[in-house]
C-alpha cells in the first residue's frame, strides 16, 4: 500500500495531537508524573475499581491500548503512561534502560496514590513489564505480555541473528539523520513488516504515531530504546535467576510469535499461561481488538491459573515413595520449564526444580493426537514411558519416518541440544523425564515462524 509521507510543517505539538484516532477514552485524567529517575512521564488514569497498568510499545505510544483501556475501565481503574522518550513524556538523553523505566512506572503508580496492581504490556512494553516484575514482584497481582522477546532471554541470541529484527541494530546520530524528514516511510517499513493484515495499522494510526515520533528528538529517544539492549540482556540475566510468581498470560499473534511468548516467559515464571491470537500479527489492539481485549479481560477476571504441581512427598531430597495413583496433574495444562511448551501438556514436578542448578524429575501427560515440532533442551536428560505408545524421532525437523513407537517401560534420552521431535496417538502419554537444570527449550517451529515472518 502506498502512503504519502507527512510534511514537516504539520509536526508541531497541537497538530500531532488533533488525529481522530486512536485515543484514550476522553474522560481519563492526565497529569506528568516526574520520576526520580530523571524523566517526566505523562500519564493518564480513569475507571473505578482494581488498578491496571498498561505499558506500550515501540511505533506507538499509550493511545494505542484504546480499545483495551475502554473495555477495562468499566470495572477496573486504568493507568496509562507513556515511555519515557515517546508521546507525551520528557525525553532525557539517557535512562532508556528498562530497569530505569521500570523506577519511571513505579514512579507513576506511587504518585497516583496506587501500590499493588494487574500489568498489561505490548512489545518493548513486554521488556518494561518484565523488568517491573521482578523488582517489585509483590507489587504485581498479575502479568500479561504480547508478542516481543525478552532481551537476554532465550530464543534471543536466534532471534538477534534473523535480518527480520533488523531495527534491532538500527541507531544513533546517522539513523536519526538519514530517518529525519522520512519517518513515515521508517515506521511503515515496521508496521509492513509484522502486521498479519497489510490495512492494519490504517492511515490514520500511522500518521498519529509517525508525527508522534516526529517532534524534536523523538528519533532519538526511540532509537535509545534499543540501544538499551545489551544492558538490558545483562539486567535480565540476573533477574533470570528469580522466577516470577505471579499468574503469567503469554499472547502471541498466530502471524508473529504465537506459542513463542510463552516459551519465553516460562524461562522467567513459573505460572505461565500461553494464548494465540487467531490471524493476528504483531499489533494486537489494531489488527485483532475484541478478541485480545476479551483474553486479557478473562484473564485477569478468572481465578488462579494452574502452575506446574509439585507433589508434597519431596521434602528437600529426603525419602519419596509414590504409586501411580498419587501422581497429582493438574486440572488444566501447564507446560511448565522442561516440556515442550506445546499447549495442553500438564506438568508434575516431583523432585527438584527444572529452573534451577541440580537433578530433578518432571512427569508430563501429553494428550492424545498431539504433534510435537522438533526441539532441544540444554541439559543432558533420560526419559521413561509411564503410560500410552509415545513416538519420538531424533533431528532438526519433524519426520514421521524418523520415529520409533516406545511402548510403556521404553527408556529414551534427549541429549543436550539435540533436537527431537514426538507425537502421541489415540491415547494420552505419560513420561517421565530426568535431567540437571537448569533446564530450558527452543523448538524448530518457534525458529521457523520467526524466520518466514521477520524476514522482509
Amino acid at each position: 500500500m502506498t502512503r504519502h509521507c507527512i510534511a514537516l510543517a504539520v509536526l508541531s505539538l497541537l497538530t500531532i495531537f488533533s488525529y481522530a484516532q486512536p485515543s484514550l477514552p476522553s474522560s481519563f485524567q492526565a497529569k506528568t508524573v516526574h520520576s526520580p529517575e530523571g524523566a517526566d512521564i505523562f500519564v493518564r488514569w480513569g475507571g473505578t475499581g482494581p488498578v491496571v497498568v498498561l505499558i506500550h510499545g515501540y511505533a506507538e505510544n499509550s493511545d494505542s491500548w484504546a480499545p483495551l483501556a475502554a473495555d477495562l475501565m468499566k470495572d477496573h481503574t486504568v493507568v496509562v503512561p507513556d515511555l519515557r522518550g515517546i508521546g507525551r513524556s520528557s525525553k532525557p538523553t539517557g535512562g532508556y534502560d528498562k530497569k530505569t523505566q521500570a523506577k519511571d512506572i513505579r514512579a507513576v503508580v506511587t504518585a497516583l496514590g496506587f501500590d499493588r496492581t494487574f500489568v498489561v504490556a505490548h512489545d518493548i512494553g513486554n521488556m518494561v513489564a518484565y523488568a517491573y516484575a521482578a523488582m517489585y514482584p509483590g507489587k504485581v497481582e498479575r502479568l500479561v505480555v504480547m508478542d516481543a522477546p525478552i532481551p537476554g532471554i532465550e530464543p534471543w541470541n536466534t532471534i538477534l541473528l534473523n535480518p527480520g529484527v533488523w531495527h534491532f541494530n538500527f541507531h544513533g546520530p546517522d539513523a536519526e539523520r538519514l530517518v529525519a524528514g522520512r519517518e513515515c516511510i521508517y515506521f511503515d517499513r515496521i508496521w509492513n513488516d509484522f502486521t498479519g493484515d497489510p490495512s492494519e495499522p490504517d492511515e490514520a494510526t500511522r500518521n498519529f504515531f509517525t508525527a508522534s515520533y516526529a517532534q524534536p528528538g523523538g528519533m532519538r529517544a526511540g532509537f535509545a530504546q534499543f540501544t538499551a539492549f545489551s544492558t538490558d540482556a545483562a539486567d535480565n540475566k540476573v533477574f533470570e535467576q528469580v522466577k516470577l510468581t505471579m499468574p503469567v498470560l503469554a499472547v502471541g499473534g498466530e502471524k508473529s510469535f504465537g506459542t513463542l511468548q510463552a516459551v519465553i516467559m516460562r524461562h522467567v515464571a513459573i505460572n505461565v499461561q500461553e494464548a494465540v491470537v487467531p490471524r493476528s500479527g504483531h499489533w494486537l489492539m489494531e489488527e485483532s481488538p475484541v478478541y485480545t481485549v476479551k483474553l486479557v479481560r478473562q484473564f485477569l477476571d478468572s481465578p488462579a491459573a494452574a502452575i506446574p504441581v509439585r507433589t508434597t512427598a519431596d521434602k528437600d531430597g529426603g525419602e519419596t515413595r509414590l504409586t501411580p495413583g498419587e501422581f497429582k496433574f493438574p486440572q488444566q495444562g501447564n507446560p511448565g520449564t522442561g516440556s515442550s511448551g506445546v499447549g495442553g501438556i500438564q506438568t508434575v514436578v516431583l523432585k527438584g526444580d527444572p529452573n534451577e542448578t541440580g537433578v530433578y524429575t518432571i512427569m508430563l501427560r501429553v494428550p492424545a493426537h498431539t504433534q510435537i515440532a522438533a526441539h532441544s533442551h540444554r541439559d543432558d536428560r533420560v526419559a521413561t514411558v509411564v503410560s500410552g505408545t509415545w513416538r519420538i524421532g531424533y533431528g532438526d525437523k519433524f519426520d514421521e519416518s524418523k520415529l520409533k513407537a516406545l511402548p510403556p517401560g521404553s527408556f529414551y534420552t534427549e541429549p543436550p541440544g539435540q533436537n527431537h521431535f514426538a507425537e502421541t496417538g489415540g491415547e494420552p502419554v505419560v513420561v517421565q523425564i530426568t535431567g540437571f537444570g537448569p533446564s530450558s527449550t527452543v523448538g524448530e517451529n518457534l525458529i521457523d515462524l520467526l524466520a518466514g515472518l521477520l524476514t522482509p
